[in-house]
């Protein structure tokens, strides 16, 4: 299709163009809009772009707004392109809608439909102002795969719960049960840093804490607005007060969710060492994980990241908690002596039919070094769970 042609949606080759580069421009906001919803904006007219603009700072200017002042009189008669339907209240800013008008902005397409009750209906805002509209132009896959967070909360109003992975070829974790095995490469190791930035917490169970003592904090060149906070699932409270966690709990806080037998003397040492200690119901060696989402998403999480180990990935799997799956593989094999990435029952290379819940590929494996990372997204709700 070249740039003039228009397709059956209304739009042009051109208007597909700048509507992607608007998505891509979202990624400027990455760990710093939240909670607000990343976007980008391009303001295009005779066949050229001649201002961008994006959503960089929670409070700050939207990136229409921020497009709008990198273009000044140019934006009159312009078309906007935004990832996302502009927003038609008041909240930390003036409405998106009212500063397009006020720029004389013509004609405004948009991708994603704003799901929020007071911040939607942009787009028949802006028709009744006179202005062209069309939208929304992605699909609900596309626009949850944008901001997967901002969307799930307002569909389920519960916190979304992402996982990662690092495997070898084999489906490994680790060389071994109980050792500490590095399997990806710096460059997979720097995209990490960048997924926790995109999360309220970073979550791992008490095995992995206790074996491989990591800190958990957002490093390289990830910068979030706040720092995330620091999970551990440890039903008998076993990490150790004199782990890197506990003892770097000044730089991000730190969460023990514990089972409801753990001492009180136990919980007061972890709780004088600044570590915020919350018993909840266990069975056996394995907490509720439904209650600990739950208590999560009571404090404020709205995103949450998984990182292992395996078992509380597959936990949250069988639970029809997880919604998301980053999974990084690695071009080695650490043999059969190796712990596995997935139970049984999930195909190699990872999850499909025989999982909790149908899964779909997001985009095609990225390469990081060596390294290739491929995401999966859960579709539709999780299953009826049975009644014991």
């Amino acid at each position: 299709m070249d740039a003039s042609s228009t397709g059956r949606d209304g739009l042009s080759g051109f208007d597909r163009a700048m509507l992607e580069r608007a998505r891509g421009l979202r990624l400027g906001g990455r760990g710093r809009a939240h909670p607000n919803p990343m976007v980008g904006c391009v303001l295009a007219r005779d066949g050229r772009a001649i201002a961008t603009g994006w959503h960089a700072e929670y409070g700050g200017a939207h990136a229409e707004v921020a497009a709008l002042r990198n273009a000044g009189d140019e934006a009159r008669g312009a078309t906007a392109y935004v990832s996302l339907e502009p927003c038609a209240h008041f909240g930390q800013t003036p409405p998106c809608t009212e500063a397009l008008v006020d720029a004389g902005i013509a004609r405004v397409v948009y991708g994603a439909a704003d799901p929020g009750g007071e911040s939607g209906g942009g787009g028949a805002a802006l028709a009744e102002a006179g202005i062209e509209v069309l939208g929304p132009c992605l699909t609900s896959h596309e626009a949850l795969a944008d901001n997967p967070a901002f969307f799930h909360r307002a569909r389920t109003g519960r916190p979304y719960v992402a996982a990662k992975l690092a495997m070898s070829l084999d489906g490994r974790i680790a060389r071994r049960a109980g050792e500490r095995s590095t399997v990806t490469g710096p460059e997979a190791h720097a995209e990490v840093h960048r997924l926790r930035a995109d999360h309220d917490a970073i979550v791992v169970g008490g095995r992995t804490a206790l074996v491989d003592d990591p800190l958990l904090t957002v490093r390289g060149d990830a910068s979030p607005r706040t720092p995330p906070i620091r999970v551990v699932l440890d039903p008998a409270a076993e990490l150790g007060l004199d782990s890197r966690l506990v003892g770097t709990v000044d730089e991000a806080p730190v969460w023990l969710f514990c089972g409801e037998t753990v001492s009180e003397a136990r919980i007061e040492a972890f709780e004088r060492a600044g570590v915020s200690v919350h018993p909840v119901p266990a069975e056996g060696d394995e907490l509720d994980l439904d209650i600990v989402i739950g208590r999560c998403a009571d404090l404020g999480v709205t995103s949450l990241l998984c990182e292992g180990g395996g078992r509380l990935v597959s936990g949250l799997l069988h639970a029809g908690l997880l919604d998301r799956l980053y999974l990084f593989v690695a071009p080695r094999v650490l043999g059969s002596d190796g712990v596995p990435a997935f139970p049984a029952e999930w195909p190699r290379g990872g999850p499909g039919p025989a999982a909790a819940s149908d899964w779909t590929g997001v985009t095609d494996p990225v390469r990081f070094g060596d390294d290739m990372l491929a995401v999966w997204d859960r579709l539709g709700t999780p299953p009826d769970r049975e009644e014991d």
